[in-house]
């Protein structure tokens, strides 16, 4: 049996007389930038984040970057953020012209370590970028209490965690800002790239509004240098359609990753993923960790298994970011995990033949790679 890292037509599939009405209703309405598609969207999207608003973008990267032009971050300015990241994380804050801080992750979780956060703060910082990677929450309490402490902003990158939980809350709205991208692979995803963001409060969402119409709140009126970055009506109405279904798909996963955790605990080397009593993930990616990542990879793909790597380069040593000077061993944490990490078939589309195929896989890869 072959099992496939994501089956995205099976999601098109589940859907399809709801998408294809909700693509028609748009080709039919006339409106094709903006308009009320992204409107209900954007209403629907920020209550169910439990956001004062929502404004949709074209991506994720955009949001990301809009986020910190909202928050006035520019050059000479520092953000801190995860070593261990998406390179979008980074690149948003230096198309926005400030200065990346890394703080490594704590190992349990992968994601941003608060423990750590302080010491990397200087004069020149002024926001906090933690990132919901794989799914799973930052810890928000002692990031959210450090910013206060120091002034500093908070813009959450969000694009892993869509219907994900901390302390019983949804994502979306502990920070000052949250990035989102709709990419079609996400948890909530576009069939084609979308983003946007969610704010805590109302004091920006005009501002967002502007930076991603040309700077313009009014027609042929630049208030300010703006992108265009504006979510489009076609993806805006199959979002809609794919949030109805967003918490049982999540249920979907979630019952994946049990299963993982259950039948994988015996395997040799193998370091399952964590999810902190705080935290409700959103499993948009079930990462296990194993020394010997690359044999293993080869040996469950060997046997029909489609796996992953989310990321096999930290930022701090790609390419993009050699003018930087950071040099290897620098963020070790982050290092050990691009060598290690090893990500499973976990979609919403899943079978149960599926899932226990990987685990039959393991057990039959298990003498190879130990």
């Amino acid at each position: 049996m072959r099992v496939p890292f994501l089956d995205l037509h099976a999601a098109y599939s589940e859907l399809q007389p709801q998408i294809d009405a909700a693509i028609a209703r748009v080709s039919q309405s006339g409106w094709y930038v903006l308009g009320p598609e992204v409107e209900a969207f954007e209403q629907a999207f920020a209550k169910h984040c439990g956001a004062a608003s929502c404004v949709g973008l074209a991506n994720g990267l955009d949001a990301l970057h809009i986020g910190l032009l909202a928050l006035g971050i520019g050059p000479g300015d520092e953000v801190i953020v995860p070593s261990n990241t998406y390179i979008a994380t980074w690149l948003a804050v230096t198309q926005a012209g400030a200065t990346i801080v890394p703080v490594e992750p704590d190992p349990a979780t992968h994601n941003l370590d608060p423990a750590l956060i302080e010491q990397a703060i200087t004069s020149r910082t002024k926001a906090i970028l933690p990132v919901h990677l794989y799914g799973l929450p930052a810890d928000m309490d002692p990031i959210c209490q450090i910013a206060q402490r120091h002034g500093l902003a908070i813009l959450e990158d969000a694009a892993q965690a869509h219907g994900a939980r901390y302390k019983g809350r949804r994502v979306g709205s502990h920070g000052d800002l949250v990035a989102w991208s709709f990419y079609p692979s996400k948890n909530l995803g576009a069939m084609g790239d979308a983003g946007g963001l969610t704010l805590r409060h109302d004091s920006l969402t005009d501002k967002v509004r502007t930076l991603r119409n040309y700077g313009s709140a009014r027609r042929y009126v630049n208030d300010m240098r703006g992108l265009n970055s504006r979510l489009d009506p076609m993806q805006a109405a199959v979002l809609g359609v794919k949030l109805a279904l967003l918490e049982t798909w999540n249920q979907r996963r979630s019952e994946t990753a049990r299963f993982y955790l259950e039948h994988l605990s015996q395997i040799k080397g193998l370091t399952l993923p964590i999810e902190p009593d705080w935290a409700e993930s959103a499993w948009h990616l079930f990462v296990v960790r194993h020394p010997n990542r690359d044999r293993l990879q080869k040996a469950l793909a060997d046997r029909g298994v489609e796996t992953l790597i989310h990321y096999p380069i930290p930022p701090h040593l790609q390419q993009a970011y050699a003018d930087l000077g950071r040099k290897q061993g620098e963020f070790p944490i982050a290092e050990q995990l691009a060598q290690e990490v090893l990500s499973l078939p976990i979609g919403p589309h899943v079978t149960t033949q599926q899932r226990q195929r990987v685990v039959e896989a393991f057990l039959e890869a298990e003498g190879a790679v130990c």
